[in-house]
């Protein structure tokens, strides 16, 4: 996958969620499923769990882009934001070990935001295979 085929909001969602200091930022392009991509960051803490979903909401709504769903009870460890082509997923680290959507997701092309590089349309780390089985 290439940053030029990120739509705008992927690049929002990303960029929002990398001011909060999201940790293991990874969009997943998705063939076949309900949604066309799946954004997934990591938190550190409840606080900045919270933190990033708020500023993935606000940016986007900036944007115009609406909100279908949340699901973000407090004290979760996985807050999800439904944007109906896309699905933003943040995780407690322990979280995101135990669901592991990357594995269940292997086959989608997958690009990886790491917390030094800047967010779509600069200089991010694509990787254009496929995962293995």
């Amino acid at each position: 996958m290439t940053q030029d085929i990120l739509r705008p909001e992927i690049g929002w969602a990303v960029e929002a969620a990398q001011e909060k200091q999201a940790a293991d930022i990874t969009v997943l392009k998705l063939s076949g499923a309900f949604a066309d991509y799946f954004v997934l960051a990591s938190g550190h803490s409840p606080p900045q769990l919270k933190a990033i979903v708020e500023a993935i909401e606000h940016r986007l709504d900036e944007h115009g882009v609406r909100l279908m769903h949340r699901e973000a009870k407090p004290g979760a460890e996985w807050l999800l934001l439904d944007y109906g082509d896309f699905v933003v997923h943040i995780f407690s680290e322990r979280a995101r070990q135990y669901y592991d959507l990357e594995r269940l997701w292997r086959t989608a092309q997958r690009m990886d935001f790491p917390a030094d590089r800047p967010a779509p349309g600069r200089h991010a780390e694509s990787r254009n295979d496929t995962i293995g089985p």
